[in-house]
């Protein structure tokens, strides 16, 4: 079980809420969130309601500011608790939408898409085990993408703004 505490005040003070699951709109419990504290867990953030906008995965620390967890501001609308997961794990992406194009299959993390698949866009791709994040930027940086086993066949299905997708991750034990 995971457990997440929002601050509406930055270095943990102000108006607090406390969760320890899925909730798709905060709004009601606080009006901005400067700062957090994940108790347990692994956690995706959103920036609005219903898991859209900017997203941000944490895990288990104390993020005394928004710039703590690479935050473009302090509005958090609702979160999801990402389930601890054991199994193995494995990807395919594409170069076009629809699975289209050239494909490569992935079953560990890859600091630079590019080095790897010979493309700068992924455009669909298929998360056939484990939980995953693309980021934007090589190396783990820029924009997060939470993903889940499932089929995404355009890049908007995970979230995202582009075809552009530097870096992913598994999300595991001793994530980072």
């Amino acid at each position: 079980m995971g457990k997440i505490i929002f601050y509406e005040d930055r270095n943990f003070q102000g108006r607090s809420y406390e969760c320890s699951s899925d909730c798709m709109d905060m709004y009601s419990y606080f009006s901005r969130c400067s700062s957090i504290r994940v108790d347990s867990g692994y956690w995706m953030l959103y920036e609005k309601p219903n898991y859209m906008g900017y997203q941000y995965f944490l895990q288990r620390g104390e993020y005394p500011d928004f710039q703590h967890w690479m935050g473009y501001n302090n509005c958090i609308r609702s979160c999801r608790m990402i389930p601890s997961y054991k199994g193995s794990y494995r990807l395919k992406i594409y170069e076009r939408p629809e699975f289209r194009g050239q494909m490569m299959e992935f079953m560990d993390d890859c600091p630079n898409v590019y080095d790897r698949f010979r493309f700068n866009s992924i455009f669909s791709c298929n998360v056939m085990e484990g939980y995953w994040i693309f980021y934007e930027h090589t190396n783990y940086r820029g924009r997060q993408y939470f993903l889940r086993p499932s089929e995404y066949r355009r890049f908007g299905d995970w979230g995202g703004y582009n075809s552009m997708i530097g870096s992913f991750r598994r999300i595991r034990e001793g994530f980072m």
